[in-house]
């Protein structure tokens, strides 16, 4: 669904293209918790009108009321004009109320959200002039949830048309999404940097591999012996050895914060612009 969403991003959204999308989803015809659904199909509102609730088992609270049934039809023919036709509006804030839009017909039994993340990469997709983008929406608000349905219930529990809330919010998680993005790529050129810098050095696995985590930028406290053989199942001898040696290549240094054991660091002055978040 999201390649489609992507990769194919433009070509029109379609009612069908919707329900090919639902069918990916629940190729079962039941969702997680075995629930029959009318999969590839607009709800039919069987089971009861539409509600999105949160709160506890007994205590639950309904946050807001999908339209009925019967005027889903007529609705999504609104909303997919409206996406497919011509816009003069950014279009990130146009990815913002697709997003909102679609999530308030909220048109299936189930997986609402799921598409209606997919639509919003599409629109992001389309604005970027492809589906090479190394952000994704998806993953920011699946990342983001509590905040997500904070946002969607600030907007659905007002009598008022103003989204303004809202688009705030989806802009600011679009803008932490492409910050990790960036963050990442920083951290893949870094250790392309160090590793060609030292692809002469002759290093043993266990070295290699404390290295590479070090370099992911998310090690657990300072390096220390004691931590090095903890994890490589070596011996406090062996770890010893092994920073010593990286010592010796200028690979490793003695960390300046002073404590109880010496802690060690990367060395990080080889040529590269990414060196500032390790140092």
């Amino acid at each position: 669904m999201t390649l489609d969403a992507t990769i194919n991003c433009a070509d029109p959204l379609t009612a069908e293209r919707l329900f090919q999308w639902h069918g990916a989803l629940f190729p079962t015809g039941r969702n997680e918790w075995g629930h029959k659904l009318r999969v590839g199909d607009w709800r039919d509102d069987s089971g009861g009108r539409m509600e999105i609730v949160s709160g506890a088992f007994g205590h639950e609270k309904v946050d807001y009321v999908a339209p009925p049934a019967e005027r889903v039809e007529a609705e999504m023919s609104t909303f997919l004009e409206w996406f497919n036709g011509p816009h003069e509006q950014d279009p990130l804030v146009k990815a913002a109320i697709a997003h909102l839009w679609f999530v308030a017909i909220h048109p299936f039994g189930d997986g609402n959200g799921r598409i209606t993340r997919a639509i919003a990469d599409m629109t992001l997709a389309r604005s970027g002039g492809g589906a090479q983008r190394l952000y994704s929406m998806s993953a920011a608000i699946e990342r983001s949830r509590i905040g997500y349905y904070e946002a969607l219930q600030s907007i659905t529990s007002k009598d008022s048309l103003d989204i303004t809330n809202w688009i705030e919010w989806f802009l600011d998680r679009l803008g932490n999404a492409v910050g990790e993005a960036l963050l990442t790529l920083d951290n893949v050129m870094l250790k392309n940097d160090f590793w060609q810098a030292h692809a002469a050095s002759d290093l043993n696995p266990r070295q290699a591999k404390v290295l590479n985590r070090l370099l992911e930028g998310n090690f657990q406290g300072k390096l220390t012996s004691t931590k090095w053989a903890k994890l490589t199942n070596a011996s406090q001898d062996t770890a010893s050895r092994d920073i010593a040696d990286l010592m010796a290549k200028g690979i490793l240094q003695k960390g300046e914060a002073g404590g109880r054991s010496t802690a060690y660091e990367l060395v990080l002055s080889f040529p590269t612009n990414h060196a500032s978040r390790f140092g």
